[in-house]
C-alpha cells in the first residue's frame, strides 16, 4: 500500500494496555481509506453479549494521545450497522486530545438478534480530525441571513421567510371552478348543430 503523506505533518501516538496485547494497532485498510479500524479487547475466553435493545463499552485495550487541534471521531462500522443493526449509541464519538485513558467504543444493538463480540472483532472507526478552539464573544444581535431562525426541516422541504416561517400560501385565483367548465363544456356538447350554413333543400 502507498504511504500517504498527513496534510497535519502529525503523528498518532498509541499506548497498548496490557489487555490490548496481541491485537492489531489501528491502521487504515486501503490507500485512501479515511478511518482506521479499532477492535474489541474482551477476553479470549468471555465474549460479549449485545443482546437487542442494550448498549455497552467494548474495550479497545488501546490508550491514544491526539494530536494537539485534532480530535478523534469514533464511527460505526457500516457491515455491522447493515448485518447487525449494531452502531455506536453516541455516534461520533470524540476523543479529545487530552485525553490519555482507555478508548472504549459505545455500541447498541438496533437489530432482532443478540450479537457475540468477540477478541479482535472490528467495532468502529477511528477518524482523526481537525478542530479549532474559537473565542467567545457575547453580542446583542446577530447577522441576517435568508435562511434566518428557520429549524428543523425548514431547508429542503419548504421554503422560509428570513423570520423563519414558512411562506404564506397564495390566495387560489377567482376563476371558475374546473367542475362548472366541465358542466358548460358538457351541455355544449349536448346541444344540437347549428344551421346556419346548411345546403338549401331544392
Amino acid at each position: 500500500m502507498a504511504k500517504r503523506t498527513s496534510p497535519l505533518s502529525v503523528r498518532l501516538d498509541v499506548r497498548r494496555l496490557p489487555h490490548g496485547e496481541g491485537l492489531e494497532l489501528p491502521t487504515y485498510k486501503s490507500t485512501d481509506a479515511a478511518g482506521m479500524d479499532l477492535v474489541a479487547a474482551v477476553p479470549e475466553d468471555a465474549p460479549m453479549l449485545l443482546t437487542p435493545g442494550t448498549w455497552k463499552a467494548v474495550p479497545t485495550g488501546l490508550a491514544l494521545a491526539m494530536p494537539r487541534g485534532t480530535e478523534g471521531q469514533v464511527r460505526p462500522r457500516s457491515g455491522l450497522a447493515l448485518r447487525h443493526g449494531v452502531t455506536v449509541l453516541n455516534s461520533p464519538g470524540t476523543i479529545d486530545a487530552d485525553y490519555r485513558g482507555e478508548v472504549q467504543v459505545l455500541l447498541i444493538n438496533h437489530g432482532p438478534e443478540a450479537l457475540e463480540i468477540r477478541r479482535g472483532d472490528r467495532i468502529a472507526q477511528l477518524i482523526v480530525a481537525s478542530v479549532l478552539q474559537v473565542p467567545i464573544a457575547e453580542v446583542g444581535t446577530l447577522d441576517d441571513t435568508a435562511r434566518g431562525t428557520g429549524g428543523f426541516g425548514s431547508t429542503g422541504v419548504r421554503t422560509a421567510t428570513p423570520s423563519g416561517k414558512p411562506k404564506a400560501k397564495k390566495p387560489r385565483s377567482k376563476t371558475t371552478p374546473p367542475r362548472a367548465v366541465a358542466k358548460r363544456t358538457q351541455i355544449s356538447k349536448s346541444r344540437p348543430p347549428s344551421k346556419r350554413g346548411a345546403p338549401k333543400r331544392r
